[in-house]
């Protein structure tokens, strides 16, 4: 399966026109760039996308680039769909390498980063865990803004309040932010098995599956941020497997779980696997 699912995505990303660089290139008139990088540790040939339609996977006419040497990449966009559509980025096993380590990933996962908070004046769409995180806090329709989100998942961290939660935490040498991103880096890695797949050249990713995965996460997050929580970490990872493999596998065309409703009934309390990002 794994196999599978990393051919694929190298199929994938050849095939998809209109494909950039994470060097900096010149937009074509009518476009901006919007530029970044992305990490758990910086990425490495990693597939960055503008997503469209929502379905966290690279579709014909989307714009994309792979992460450079230093993580970075550019994407040649329409100056209309800057702050309308995500940015996801894609880490592929074997393939994507982790400047943390210096190694190709373990496991292929997915990332992204809100809308609402991509930037084509800036050189810091940062793309990481955290980012994902609030994305996902943010498709809850609980938080009236970025900043009250990234003010409850600060809270989470034990951070303090007005920490900039989509700061690139390397660059800032936080090391509290950067060992929490390696840990929930992991632990999506771990999970993503029960989330994506292929269809055909495509790799696929089961969107109320990952939705799921990121409000046991986030539940979880007091427990699996430090370097010491290895215990916590297998513990959830078991949780979490039974939890999603028992959730009905989304069919082409089905439309995704509310949010609000994603995280209720079977994920309520910790490390039960219950509660989500509601509560």
């Amino acid at each position: 399966m794994k196999k599978t699912i990393l051919a694929a995505a190298m199929i994938t990303v050849g095939l998809i026109a209109g494909c950039g660089s994470g060097g900096g290139t010149t937009p074509a008139t009518g476009t901006t760039s919007l530029s970044g990088k992305v990490a758990d540790g910086y990425l490495v040939g990693a597939t960055v996308f503008l997503d469209k339609n929502g379905n966290y996977q690279l579709d014909a006419g989307e714009p994309s680039a792979t992460t450079d040497a230093n993580g970075a990449y550019t994407l040649t966009v329409d100056p209309a769909d800057v702050g309308k559509y995500p940015i996801v980025a894609l880490a592929i096993k074997g393939q994507t390498m982790d400047k943390d380590t210096g190694l190709p990933v373990a496991n292929s996962y997915v990332l992204s980063m809100p809308a609402t908070a991509t930037s084509g004046t800036v050189n810091s769409n940062f793309i990481s865990p955290m980012s994902s995180q609030l994305r996902e806090m943010m498709e809850t329709g609980k938080y009236a803004s970025m900043q009250q989100a990234m003010t409850a998942l600060a809270a989470k961290l034990g951070m303090t309040v007005g920490t900039n939660m989509l700061e690139d935490y390397m660059l800032a040498n936080n090391a509290t932010m950067h060992t929490a991103a390696q840990n929930m880096a992991s632990l999506m890695g771990g999970e993503m098995a029960q989330v994506m797949g292929t269809s055909g050249t495509t790799v696929t990713v089961d969107v109320n599956r990952y939705r799921g995965m990121m409000g046991m996460i986030f539940s979880n997050m007091s427990s699996i941020k430090g370097p010491n929580s290895q215990t916590a970490m297998t513990t959830l990872m078991g949780t979490m497997t039974t939890t999603l493999g028992n959730m009905p596998m989304m069919s082409a065309g089905q439309p995704y779980l509310n949010m609000s409703t994603a995280f209720r009934g079977g994920m309520v309390g910790g490390m039960s696997g219950t509660g989500g990002m509601m509560n």
